[in-house]
């Protein structure tokens, strides 16, 4: 094991990367920032038939979006290129032919109708078939067959898989650091198959063929990869290697908390679980991106490293350096964690009102002017989860309401109230500096020389303006107005609003 640590992310570009792996990724990261050590992207392609093109340079992109970039491997390089596992067929079979020699895996020269019939006969007897200890003396295979045969077939290229050799009686354990302990038999694991036909390897002996060579230190994945653990311990018995430090994740659970999540969960739910968006080589269909609903990457991030995680405090919000400090394996729960919408968009707000407002008018009120654009921002941020809401927030703000708010009119329209009006609209056309003290005081003057407290009246006032009963500020929003228009708009509604 190398001195420093170090930790790799693996995904296979079969399509776009789930918000589950961005997960997988970050924690990785994590890892290696708070240690010192490295990550390292590898792509894991060893199912060419899966293969969709496009999602290599997705996987990367999103990463970069989140700013969890790899020290090495795809897209950086290093001392172990490729990290494209496709590339890299010779090694494997290097480390198969190994196995075979050591008497640790076998050839299998069975075909798919042979398998498919012996698996028939094991259905018909109430049974399932498992190529294993027990089954394997009477296949086609390099244990069962004479060397002779096995030479023969050999050099007529007979079509075989490499399959490891699972030994009959014994038990594997080895300690998770999310699960403690994990013991299972050799007897409910088969003889995986490590090479195909093709000569790809399988995921289970690229997986730690790579890891070892690539020294990684520990691994960190989801928890559907539990099952496989124990032959990976297995191949690296088989070799004779010490095997990395095992943390498998919880799973990321549907919003109710019934059940993994899947993509079908989140078009129900309309919101997204993929960290980009994505469009289907295939058919064209386009799945929801965190970045383009809006969702900032500081913010995704904070929202998913508490997805299983927690750091033992009432801290939530979390910059990246915050993260890396206060993030440890131990820390992660067991148990599903809930992937909760809400809390997503939470983390949305709470960053968005740390966002610089030039820059955020900049981008999203690109047709308003500077310093108009920044107070609009200020004026909307409290009210929105997403920064693109601006924009038809100042929309719907400058459009002059047809409708007005019926209930708060039938609670606080009367004589006082109207005379209240009309003295506003008499004073505010005096308002030498139109900006939201002088116009609070303008009013607040006419009213308290007429005798009206203004807390009977500025809801009222509110609906002139804007037709509804509540609102962000009100002083701000008249200066953003403009005095013509919140005149027009006051003169509209005393006309609109019942005769008294």
């Amino acid at each position: 094991m190398p001195n420093s640590v170090r930790v790799r992310f693996a995904p296979s570009p079969t399509g776009p990367l789930h918000i589950g792996g961005v997960r997988t990724a970050l924690y990785n990261f994590l890892l290696a920032r708070k240690l010192g050590g490295t990550f390292i992207l590898r792509i894991e392609d060893t199912d060419q038939a899966r293969f969709v093109p496009g999602a290599e340079a997705y996987i990367l992109e999103s990463l970069a979006w989140l700013g969890i970039s790899p020290d090495e491997g795809i897209g950086v390089g290093g001392p172990y290129e490729p990290y494209r596992q496709s590339e890299r067929k010779d090694i494997y079979k290097t480390y198969a032919d190994e196995l075979i020699q050591s008497g640790k895996a076998y050839y299998a020269f069975d075909t798919s109708e042979e398998l498919d019939a012996m698996r028939t006969t094991f259905e018909s007897q109430g049974s399932a078939f498992q190529y294993n200890a027990v089954t394997r003396v009477k296949l086609r295979n390099s244990l069962a067959l004479s060397k002779e045969e096995v030479d023969q077939l050999l050099a007529n290229n007979t079509p075989y898989v490499i399959r490891l050799k699972v030994p009959a009686k014994g038990e594997i354990r080895f300690q998770d650091v999310i699960r403690d302990w994990v013991h299972v038999h050799t007897s409910s694991i088969d003889d995986k198959v490590l090479m195909k036909s093709d000569g790809m390897p399988t995921y289970h002996l690229a997986n730690v063929v790579d890891d070892h060579i690539m020294q990684i230190t520990h691994v960190i994945r989801g928890e559907e990869w539990l099952p496989s653990a124990p032959l990976h311990i297995l191949l690296y018995q088989a070799f004779g290697w010490n095997p990395p430090q095992f943390a498998h994740l919880p799973l990321l659970l549907k919003p109710e908390g019934n059940g993994k999540l899947s993509k079908r969960d989140a078009d129900l739910g309309g919101f997204p679980v993929f960290p980009l968006e994505w469009k289907d080589p295939q058919t064209g269909v386009i799945s929801k991106g965190f970045k383009q609903e809006g969702y900032l990457p500081e913010a995704t991030l904070n929202f998913l490293a508490f997805l299983g995680w927690n750091p033992g405090t009432e801290q939530e919000l979390f910059s990246l350096d915050e993260l890396v400090a206060a993030f440890s394996l131990e820390r992660i729960n067991k148990a599903g964690a809930k992937f909760d919408v809400k809390k997503a968009q939470w983390f949305n707000e709470q960053y968005l009102k740390q966002h610089d407002a030039k820059e955020l008018a900049s981008i999203y009120l690109p047709t308003i002017e500077s310093e108009k654009g920044e107070a609009f921002v200020h004026l909307f941020l409290d009210r929105i989860t997403f920064p693109q809401q601006l924009g038809q927030m100042v929309q719907e703000f400058s459009e002059f309401p047809e409708n007005y708010d019926a209930t708060v009119l039938a609670s606080k329209w009367n004589a006082e109230t109207k005379q209240a009006l009309e003295l506003i609209g008499a004073a505010l056309p005096l308002c030498q500096d139109w900006h939201a003290e002088e116009i609070k005081h303008s009013i607040h003057q006419c009213l308290e020389q007429a005798g009206i407290k203004m807390g009977k009246v500025m809801q009222l006032f509110r609906v002139a303006m804007s037709g509804k009963g509540a609102g962000p500020d009100l002083m701000i929003s008249l200066e953003l107005w403009g005095k013509d228009q919140v005149l027009a708009r006051l003169n509209k509604a005393l006309e609109k609003f019942p005769t008294i």
